[in-house]
């Protein structure tokens, strides 16, 4: 399970990593207006919230009292890299903190907020959180770079022929089934385009 955890992860950080790459430092830092977040605050927020829920998950409330959330969506950072550093924080947090679960603690009870969740609860509520406002990021970049954008996904009006591929692909194969081979192969590599 783990595994499956981290795996999925891997994947929505690299839809990120992948967007951060097509992007200048002006671009990480636009927003649409007053009341819209650029991509560095939707950044400071996912990591900082990382570094909350996943220090010492076991043993502390996942929102910790050094936790300034509000301040999350003010930005303090000055270049991108400042923004991409502190991104790789959060996701290291995470990722130390998934390498600790094991079949046995999925059970276990942590806290939130003082509101009790299983270990697995508190993993799907973050693979939840993390995707959303992932996409918010692509998203925005995606705007910014029109014309110039690299899919990181299937390109548009190409589903067809990405099945075709697949279906050839993995036809007659006997691999263990993956939940989503759009995002990765039958197995425990990543697609090539993600490579």
């Amino acid at each position: 399970m783990k595994d499956l955890f981290i795996t999925r992860f891997k994947y929505y950080k690299s839809l990120g990593d992948k967007s951060f790459e097509q992007l200048s430092d002006e671009q990480i830092f636009w927003q649409f207006n007053e009341e819209s977040n650029s991509i560095a605050v939707i950044v400071k927020h996912i990591a900082g919230n990382m570094l909350s829920r996943w220090t010492n998950f076991f043993t502390e409330d996942g929102e910790k009292s050094w936790r300034k959330r509000d301040d999350e969506f003010i930005n303090t950072f000055k270049t991108k890299d400042e923004v991409v550093d502190y991104w790789e924080s959060g996701w290291k947090c995470l990722f130390e903190a998934l390498e600790q679960i094991n079949d046995h603690n999925l059970s276990d009870i942590i806290y939130i907020r003082g509101e009790s969740h299983s270990v697995i609860d508190a993993v799907f509520r973050q693979l939840a959180h993390y995707p959303y406002h992932i996409g918010q990021i692509v998203y925005i970049a995606k705007m910014m770079k029109n014309d110039h954008w690299k899919t990181l996904s299937i390109a548009k009006n190409k589903s067809q022929e990405f099945n075709n591929e697949m279906k050839d692909r993995f036809s007659g194969e006997n691999e263990e089934p993956n939940s989503s081979p759009v995002c990765f192969q039958n197995s425990s590599e990543v697609r090539d385009e993600y490579k």
